[in-house]
């Protein structure tokens, strides 16, 4: 049975096909009497629409939560827990579950309830909430630490700041925070491994690759980079990469290196003494103590962030200028003489004053000379005549 809709009566009246042969020839284009056929008009070119990079700064900080956004639950004792928002899905505590779409939409600072009756305060992570919790490779570098770099190295928006010694990122989400969109950070890390853990949680905290940032899998002594502002270094032997470093500093520009022993923090310092192209050096150490306080109750607390690293940070001078003698005389000892032979342990020597015995040979054994106690001669008191007496 066909299912043409066509009637039989229509198919009769349609005209009948031109037979192919009787239809006039195309013109040839190989034929000068041919006519012309005109030219398609030209297409105008598209532009290309540039990538625009995803925002890393105050837009991912600013109006309500949405998807993607990292938020940290706070509960009432204290405890913080960081989830990702995604639309349909809810975060589960031993309190209860939180719906994430209780909180797409809302502003920050805003209180939600789980299933369990237990309420979280719901805020944006800070850097330092993030550095803390982050995955890490490497020992991170503590944000009170990061906190002195940026400001003692004088990290600007749009600087171009070279760093050897990734990690885990911490440090270079801090500079790439203080360099801005408009700057430049170019980080060296020797292991694979510690630069993936870097790449990951700086892609995690910026929500993506920051478009200022450049790591390399590489040693910075190799380096080329020419015109940095700043030159931080978090290794374990700053003195190695002086030359790479003086090299790519601008006159003028700031090195800023963080270590973790006083070995090291006096070879880094003797090193950029004797480079001969850094202003005198400076190295300090920061300690951080929180305080309770209740009403009249204040008092220290309990934990404190003590000894994490030291700091050392030091100018460019320009090509070609040394740096003026430092005027203050070292402590006695602080470069040590040739060490002496000591003295056969036959020889019975007097105890100093204030000295135990057998001690008297130890100052020789470091380059300083014996001392010696002479006693004064004690004189008898002169017989005192009062005023007005008859003797």
């Amino acid at each position: 049975m066909s299912t043409d809709p066509t009637t039989p009566d229509a198919v009769a009246s349609r005209p009948p096909l031109p037979d192919l042969a009787e239809l006039p020839p195309l013109p040839d284009s190989a034929d000068p009497e041919a006519p012309e056929m005109p030219e398609a008009p030209e297409m105008p070119e598209v532009p290309e629409v540039p990538e625009v990079p995803r925002p890393t700064g105050a837009a991912r900080r600013r109006g309500t939560f949405t998807k993607g956004d990292r938020v940290q639950l706070t509960d009432p004792k204290g405890r913080r827990h960081t989830v990702v928002l995604e639309p349909g899905r809810q975060f589960h505590t031993h309190r209860g579950a939180i719906p994430h779409d209780d909180l797409l939409g809302r502003p920050e600072g805003v209180v939600v309830s789980s299933t369990g009756g237990t309420d979280y305060l719901a805020l944006r992570p800070l850097l330092a909430d993030f550095v803390l919790s982050m995955p890490r490779g490497a020992t991170v570098v503590y944000p009170k630490d990061a906190a002195q770099i940026v400001m003692y190295a004088d990290v600007f928006p749009g600087a171009q700041v070279l760093e050897a010694g990734a990690g885990s990122g911490a440090l270079s989400c801090a500079l790439l925070r203080a360099v801005g969109d408009g700057g430049r950070l170019v980080s060296y890390e020797r292991r694979p491994d510690f630069a993936e853990v870097a790449r990951r949680n700086i892609e995690t905290f910026f929500g993506g690759p920051h478009p200022a940032h450049t790591l390399h899998v590489g040693d910075l002594a190799e380096s080329a980079e020419r015109g940095m502002d700043r030159v931080i270094l978090d290794m374990l032997a700053p003195w190695d990469v002086l030359p790479a470093a003086a090299a790519a500093l601008v006159p003028g520009g700031v090195l800023c290196a963080y270590v973790a022993t006083t070995t090291q923090l006096s070879r880094t310092v003797e090193a950029l003494r004797e480079f001969g192209c850094f202003a005198e050096p400076a190295a300090w150490e920061t300690m951080m103590r929180d305080w309770h306080v209740e009403g009249l109750a204040v008092r220290p607390g309990h934990r404190m962030v003590g000894h994490t690293g030291f700091l050392v940070t030091a100018r460019r001078l320009a090509d070609g200028v040394t740096a003026p003698p430092r005027r203050r005389r070292p402590a006695k000892g602080s470069y040590p003489e040739p060490a002496t032979a000591p003295e056969p342990a036959s020889v019975d020597r007097p105890a100093e004053q204030g000295q135990p015995a057998g001690a008297g040979s130890l100052p020789g054994l470091y380059g300083q000379p014996d001392r010696q106690v002479i006693a004064e001669p004690q004189t008898e008191p002169e017989p005192r005549v009062d005023a007005g007496s008859d003797g």
